[in-house]
């Protein structure tokens, strides 16, 4: 990452980079370390999922660190935020239910939280970490012409339907990983084969060789806060 997003800046003329830390450290969770790499390299706001308590190290982070989000559709009393204003832009972080976990409903947190910013024309980026594609979908439908751009994550394959819909909010169902290539959605491809084979809760490691690098570029009109772009990004490096 520190190898490329140096040279995206420059070439795209990029304003704010939104980087989901969900599993940087070794495969699993986050920790303050591993957000202080993230930093380094560029980031300027880091969004989560259902794994943002597997390193516990990070939960005081999230309450006196930088920009780290967690879901904002966990319990309102859990450590940490599920928004942050950056760059006059509005990120937000959303956890799916469905195939993932128990958590409150997303729909109803992002409505609760458009209430505070219904009068305000600013960009609105919403990363929202969930397995299905058809809750994806569903929000991405949900929230048009409200937020400018709905971005799932969670599943590490990246999706070709990225798009701007009719109201304004560029969408994709999945944007991919930053990972190796030669793994399982980033993991070291015998120890996967050896758990799928086996049904033995084995240790998963951390895959290696040539990396993938996945993003989108959403081009938003910061007067109106609606999507004009969005395009793929992809590098690979050693």
């Amino acid at each position: 990452m520190e190898e490329i997003l140096p040279g995206l800046y420059s070439e795209y003329n990029i304003d704010l980079v939104i980087g989901n830390g969900e599993n940087a450290a070794g495969g699993l969770g986050l920790t303050p370390r591993t957000a202080e790499e993230l930093f380094y390299c560029g980031i300027d706001v880091i969004t989560t999922g259902n794994h943002i308590w597997a390193q516990k190290e990070i939960i005081p982070y999230l309450e006196s660190g930088p920009a780290i989000l967690r879901p904002l559709n966990y319990p309102p009393m859990n450590p940490g935020r599920g928004f942050f204003l950056k760059n006059n832009s509005l990120i937000v972080n959303l956890v799916g239910r469905v195939f993932i976990g128990n958590f409150d409903c997303p729909f109803r947190a992002m409505d609760q939280l458009l209430t505070e910013f219904e009068h305000k024309s600013i960009p609105i980026i919403v990363d929202f970490h969930a397995e299905a594609t058809s809750e994806k979908v569903a929000m991405g439908k949900y929230l048009n012409g409200r937020v400018s751009a709905v971005l799932g994550t969670h599943t590490h394959v990246g999706t070709v339907d990225a798009q701007v819909l009719p109201g304004g909010t560029a969408y994709v169902t999945d944007i991919g990983m930053v990972g190796p290539i030669d793994s399982v959605i980033g993991d070291d491809t015998d120890s996967v084969l050896n758990r799928f084979l086996t049904q033995m809760p084995n240790r998963l490691s951390v895959g290696k060789g040539k990396v993938n690098f996945d993003a989108v570029l959403v081009e938003v009109d910061e007067n109106t806060g609606r999507a004009v772009d969005i395009k793929r990004i992809q590098r690979t490096t050693d």
